[in-house]
């Protein structure tokens, strides 16, 4: 009787994250031009812009503006200089979705249910005050990120993109 991880993941459900998925978190448009992206988003449907920042390594950065219109977020994310992860997922892919964010009730059941099933975690669990987040390896069918959250009270904050932006660089992702 075959007891490794394949047998465990053909006794899974075929909906793997139905029960612990909450909602879409966010969605992050990678862009070449922020302040044109902005425009855009905010005069043709609507959106309100909610925060700014700019995110550095010693090696490169991202500026980013957070969206909202009713409970939808979009974040707007552009490298700084040629080497930043977005400015290499631009060049690679063309502007578009960077990523997708799930809110899930349970980060540790989520990516446990996920290896089970052979599926790459790309990042470590990067944790700040009341919110946990792990990068999911791309869907080779449609090449998108998904990005999975588990927010306990917490929300982004500087330290927390910060922590996101050096492990994305530190290990390649873009």
């Amino acid at each position: 009787m075959q007891t490794d991880s394949l047998s465990e993941a053909e006794n899974l459900p075929m909906n793997v994250l139905h029960d612990l998925v909450i909602e879409i978190d966010h969605v992050a448009l990678a862009v070449e031009d922020l302040d044109s992206a902005l425009r855009w988003h905010c005069g043709a449907l609507g959106f309100r812009e909610v925060e700014r920042r700019v995110t550095a390594s010693d090696r490169t950065g991202m500026r980013s503006a957070v969206l909202q219109a009713g409970r939808s977020i979009v974040v707007l994310v552009q490298g700084i200089g040629a080497d930043s992860h977005i400015s290499r997922f631009i060049a690679r892919h063309g502007q578009g979705i960077q990523h997708i964010a799930l809110a899930v009730s349970d980060l540790d059941a989520a990516i446990e249910r996920l290896r089970i099933r052979h599926v790459l975690i790309d990042s470590d669990v990067i944790a700040g005050e009341g919110i946990r987040q792990v990068f999911v390896g791309r869907d080779p069918s449609s090449d998108v990120r998904y990005e999975l959250i588990e927010r306990r009270g917490g929300s982004f904050n500087d330290r927390t993109v910060r922590r996101l932006f050096l492990a994305l660089e530190r290990d390649g992702l873009y």
